[in-house]
């Protein structure tokens, strides 16, 4: 047997009962929405964007644009204009208030329509935004934008979106807590006012917002997930793994 044959050996009967470093870091991490005050270091914010340069594209066409946000009063504007949103929103389409199930059929077709957008979560905590009890980004001192090109190649979503997991597995190696936030996307899709205060302009359309900074307690941990069925195609069969 050869050395690296013994190796590959010695790294398999390993890996049978241990994670690696990577997968303890993935598992681990979990979104986090109670940070604490104190700024992140610039130092540690320009490695986890390079963790996101390094993300896969296809083509390698890297079809986003990363915009980091450290000011209060931006973070606090855009929030405002957010809430101001959520709750013309709520005044609009939220059939569930008492007297108001009028607007049911209004409701389903404007769902129908933005099924995505109108999804039962973020349904459900618009009236919550609205109302001030819940935050944008939960307090996290530290902002990154991520646009996408829309003229990439393939997917630039999808793209992003990797970029984005990249940067918010570095930061949960660093120490500090994430949290995907899409419900910025109301304050650059129908105003115009934030991305000119930011320099976005054509071939970049928002995509997402991670929230970044220190953990206030001690949030990351393994915990159950659900189990989606995968097919297992292999040697003439078919298998359901859970």
């Amino acid at each position: 047997m050869g050395a690296e044959e013994k190796n590959s050996n010695e790294t398999v009967e390993r890996l049978k009962t241990e994670f690696t470093e990577t997968e303890k870091i993935i598992l681990s991490r979990r979104s986090v929405r109670l940070f604490k005050k104190e700024q992140v270091p610039a130092f540690m914010i320009k490695r986890i964007l390079e963790a996101g340069r390094f993300a896969p594209s296809a083509g390698n066409s890297q079809p986003w644009k990363f915009i980091v946000v450290r000011e209060p009063e931006i973070i606090a504007g855009i929030t405002k204009d957010v809430v101001t949103i959520c709750k013309l929103s709520t005044a609009l389409i939220d059939y569930r208030r008492p007297g108001y199930g009028w607007l049911r059929p209004l409701s389903k077709l404007f769902i129908r329509l933005k099924h995505n957008d109108l999804h039962p979560v973020p349904f459900e905590i618009v009236p919550l935004m609205a109302e001030g009890k819940a935050d944008v980004w939960w307090g996290a001192p530290t902002v990154i934008l991520i646009f996408k090109d829309v003229r990439g190649v393939s997917c630039p979503d999808l793209d992003c979106g990797i970029a984005g997991q990249n940067m918010v597995i570095a930061a949960h190696s660093m120490g500090l807590g994430t949290c995907w936030v899409g419900f910025a996307r109301p304050a650059f899709q129908y105003m115009r006012k934030w991305s000119k205060c930011l320099g976005v302009e054509y071939p970049y359309k928002f995509a997402s917002t991670l929230a970044i900074g220190w953990p206030m307690g001690s949030p990351n941990g393994m915990v159950p997930r659900d189990t989606h069925a995968t097919e297992w195609f292999e040697n003439g069969t078919k298998t359901t793994i859970y």
